[in-house]
């Protein structure tokens, strides 16, 4: 008798040790945290309450930053936004792969666009056990040849270029357009104002996940994007005649806009409070480049398609209740391309090591595990000629033929030009540029560009030299 519950113990043994084992591998799976991934089209550094707007109303996103960390001096990899959205989702300068110089990218093609070959932040999480899902814009290339679901993600609904009007969803005015909204890689209708219609998809996808499989959410909007047009204009929609409405919109109408993207996220972060996922969370929101015509970018200089720090500086946002402390305000610099493996560390991976990252794994800063380390970041632009190197608090910068030199922690509009008073910095700088260049992608003729020029633009009239030259 003994022997015999000695030997069905043993049997047992194996099986208990299992089920005692399943409880601590499902507590390590939910321990990853899910990741909630918001990003806006041409929002302004300042164009939220908690970076000093004043006239349109942010209080989503202004909780959010008291639940969690604000960067002060994060960028973005471009001054334009399909660029950007090379980088955020390989980890990598843009510059390295071919359609990552497009500024931005036009029209479909079979050879511009995200090879589905490349490792990306959905991939890679995706061998960490999570469901990935993209709500809202990609601009990373078309169909037949790219797309989200080729890309890493599971599943997606939204658009494929790179604007949309709020109300048709079409890339165009005019009946011959077809519209451009897609569930997957099939064309859909839906009525609605898009910024509305991106929230309820996300607060949909939120309550259908389950709490044993972490996710990963990218909800991408286009708004504060042009067209101008916020939630009761669907007669403007009716009445433009060209995407790029470069006749419409006033700060009014911008407000509204921002205002509409501040609410849909509002009812995002309150679907994550009601499923109970909010304490293991991580919610990021920034913007994909600087500010556009109506935004607010003080006391920053500079505009979208231009290096200048309004250009380039975005605002971003970071919260995790459970493992990062609220009301914080970092100084560290950051840019578009250190999302990727901050994410995946936090979600206990890595880059692959064939595609390695270019930017810098930031999660012990946000855990407070490490001070601020000093970086070196670089931007090249093709409008304008543009490039520009920050690294430490110095800037150089080169547009439309003309250098600067600055401080851009003590002299933040970019006016002070110290190129003469600092000339060692100068030219170190410029070197440094030139050496990285060299490992990027060269950019050729049939590189597209977008810049802002004084037929578009008042402010952006241009100075000519009077008898060959302008005086120094």
């Amino acid at each position: 008798m003994t022997n015999t519950r000695r030997r069905n113990l043993l049997k047992s043994l194996p099986a208990l040790a299992l089920a005692g084992a399943l409880p601590h591998a499902l507590a390590a799976r939910q321990k990853q945290p899910n990741i909630v991934f918001i990003l806006a089209d041409d929002l302004g550094h300042a164009d939220l309450g908690v970076y000093g707007q004043t006239e349109i109303r942010t209080p989503h996103l202004d909780r959010l930053a008291a639940q969690g960390l604000r960067f002060t001096q994060a960028y973005a990899n471009s001054a334009v936004c399909s660029a950007t959205r090379f980088a955020l989702i390989t980890g990598r300068y843009q510059y390295r792969l071919r359609g990552g110089l497009e500024e931005p990218i036009a029209g479909a093609s079979d050879t511009i666009g995200l090879p589905p070959s490349h490792p990306t932040l959905p991939s890679l999480l995706k061998q960490q056990g999570y469901g990935t899902a993209l709500i809202g814009k990609w601009h990373l290339g078309y169909l037949p040849t790219f797309g989200p679901l080729k890309s890493g993600y599971d599943s997606f609904f939204g658009n494929y270029g790179g604007a949309i009007d709020y109300f048709t969803h079409k890339p165009g005015v005019g009946p011959h357009v077809k519209e451009d909204l897609y569930e997957g890689e099939v064309p859909v209708q839906q009525i609605g104002y898009y910024t509305d219609l991106l929230g309820a998809r996300a607060v949909e996808h939120i309550r259908a996940q389950s709490a044993d499989k972490p996710f990963l959410l990218s909800l991408h909007y286009t708004a504060p994007h042009w067209p101008w047009e916020g939630p009761g204009d669907e007669a403007v929609s009716r009445q433009i005649y060209n995407i790029f409405h470069y006749d419409g919109g006033d700060l009014a109408t911008y407000g509204r806009m921002v205002e509409a993207l501040d609410a849909s996220i509002g009812r995002v972060l309150k679907a994550l409070d009601e499923k109970g996922l909010a304490e293991n969370t991580i919610v990021i929101f920034t913007s994909d480049n600087g500010g556009e015509r109506f935004s607010k970018t003080w006391p920053l200089t500079g505009q979208k398609t231009e290096l200048l720090e309004g250009g380039i500086r975005v605002p971003a946002i970071v919260r995790w209740p459970g493992r990062i402390g609220a009301g914080q305000v970092s100084e560290q610099v950051a840019i578009s391309m250190d999302w990727l493996p901050t994410l995946l560390a936090a979600a206990g991976g890595a880059p692959d090591p064939a595609y390695p990252s270019d930017g810098q794994n930031l999660l012990p800063q946000l855990l407070g595990q490490a001070s601020v380390q000093t970086r070196t970041l670089l931007w090249r632009y093709k409008a304008n000629a543009q490039r520009a190197i920050r690294s430490g608090d110095w800037k150089y910068l080169r547009i439309a033929g003309n250098e600067f030199l600055f401080d851009v922690v003590k002299d933040q509009r970019e006016r002070a030009n110290l190129a003469r008073r600092h000339p060692d910095v100068f030219r170190q700088l410029k070197s440094q540029w030139e050496q990285w260049n060299q490992q990027m992608l060269p950019i050729t003729a049939d590189v597209r560009t977008h810049g802002v020029s004084g037929q578009i633009q008042a402010d952006r009239y241009g100075i000519k030299a009077v008898n060959g030259k302008i005086d120094d």
